[in-house]
């Protein structure tokens, strides 16, 4: 009897490698969380959330909700021994792979990446997946062998090589291999493959990570819904991105693009039923956008996915210019030149210690709300808003809002890092707030004008 009352479930990872987990009959999707990073050995999914496949369509779960909700009557009839299966997938992506933290955690959104460049149709796009499948060689094989011999020779030589080391299948899309030809790929990718001589794996994979966002479809996750709610065929595509939404009509196979809204450009999204609604700021003098999803079901976790992917941008944007900052200055030689005080001082006065990212409030364990509003969450700090959400209809505000992080002065011992030099193949760890960091830089260099040291 027991027995009858677990559930076997089985969470697939973008490396095509899966995870056993059982579960109590009405477990929540909080407990595979907790089962998951137990057996990555992580502490933070950072940007991956859990997901079923619904309706041919990816959702991401609502921890708080019980599985049931999400396998329905499978879920109370289902065997012991026939797996349910979740899908660990990329929620939010990001613009800079030195964001996520965990090595293996970052290994796995690069797997991710790369599956979704073999599936891209970013037709316009070609000499990106070139740089792309350089950039994942580098990362994956590392540095490519010099030959030696006469030019001829050595052609020769390289080309049967080539099409040993690597398949254009596992690095281009299937409509740039037809285009341009096996041969083609084999003869130029190594070329540029040659070029990041010298770049560590970690760095080559970062790299890739910041190039696959420049592909049009490429960090998306896609949302079918229909323009009439009789229409049989769901043909417009709703994308979020790190930046906004995108929404794509398909036509004939391809992508057009008909709307790329920043989350400054967006006013509201509301829906009610399977009726989605997205309203645009007044100044872009643009109608409201009607589509349908599937189910008033699918519409509430879409707009579930949009208000925290908004949340998580403004939670992570100040930390994407810290970092943008940091590669300027590497870039320009003049990281060092950035940090002139007296630094033996400087790391005595800073304690050490990990950070507690910001991002983790938008990550995979993100609260229940879906409905909320730029007011809404500075009052959140006294008490919760009762009485914002309705069955009937959501609202969500995607005004640019005040992003809150924790503030911890303990917690900058990345600074005396920068002073030495980051390393790009570990984790880079940031500050939760630059208030902490520009206080203690102000008190050395206040000391340091006491005593009479220059600090220009």
């Amino acid at each position: 009897m027991r027995t009858k009352k677990r559930r076997q479930l089985c969470i697939l990872l973008p490396n095509k490698q899966h995870l056993d987990c059982t579960v109590g009959v009405k477990a929540r999707g909080r407990e595979v969380l907790s089962s998951v990073l137990g057996q990555l050995r992580v502490s933070d999914l950072h940007v991956f959330g859990l997901a079923v496949l619904r309706d041919n369509e990816y959702l991401f779960l609502d921890l708080d909700l019980k599985l049931s909700k999400y396998f329905g009557k499978r879920w109370n009839k289902g065997s012991t021994t026939v797996p349910f299966i979740i899908f660990l997938r990329a929620q939010f992506y990001v613009e800079n792979g030195q964001l996520i933290s965990s090595g293996r955690v970052r290994q796995l959104y690069y797997t991710e990446l790369r599956q979704k460049v073999l599936r891209s149709q970013s037709r316009q796009q070609e000499a990106l997946f070139f740089q792309l499948a350089a950039s994942a060689l580098q990362a994956e094989v590392g540095d490519l062998e010099q030959g030696e011999g006469n030019e001829e020779e050595e052609e020769g030589r390289r080309r049967r090589k080539h099409r040993r080391y690597f398949l254009p299948e596992d690095y281009f899309p299937t409509w740039l291999i037809k285009r341009r030809g096996r041969d083609f790929l084999l003869l130029h990718c190594p070329v540029l493959h040659g070029e990041l001589r010298g770049v560590s794996r970690g760095r080559a994979m970062l790299q890739f990570i910041k190039e696959a966002g420049r592909l049009q479809d490429g960090p998306l996750t896609f949302y079918r819904m229909r323009r009439e709610k009789i229409e049989l065929r769901s043909s417009i595509l709703l994308g979020v991105a790190v930046k906004g939404v995108h929404i794509y009509e398909e036509v004939g196979g391809k992508l057009c693009l008909l709307h790329d809204l920043s989350w400054a450009d967006v006013d509201r999204f509301t829906f009610q039923g399977s009726r989605f609604v997205l309203a645009a700021v007044g100044s872009l003098c643009l109608p409201k956008l009607v589509y349908y999803t599937h189910s008033a079901f699918h519409s509430k976790h879409v707009l579930r996915h949009l208000s925290d992917s908004h949340r998580h941008h403004i939670n992570t944007r100040d930390a994407v210019d810290y970092i943008q900052q940091l590669e300027d200055m590497q870039a320009s030689h003049f990281y060092r030149e950035a940090y002139i005080c007296d630094t033996a001082r400087l790391r005595q006065r800073l304690q050490s210690g990990s950070l507690t990212s910001s991002m983790s409030d938008s990550s995979v364990a993100v609260g229940t709300r879906t409905a909320w509003s730029k007011e809404e969450d500075e009052e959140e700090e006294e008490k919760e808003d009762e009485g914002s959400v309705t069955v009937a209809e959501l609202e969500s505000c995607v005004d640019e809002q005040e992003e809150v992080f924790v503030d911890n002065p303990a917690e900058v011992s990345w600074l005396a890092e920068l002073i030495h030099g980051v390393s790009v193949d570990g984790p880079l760890v940031l500050p939760s707030s630059w208030t902490a960091v520009t206080t203690e830089m102000k008190q050395v260099l206040r000391t340091r004008a006491d005593e009479g040291v220059s600090v220009d």
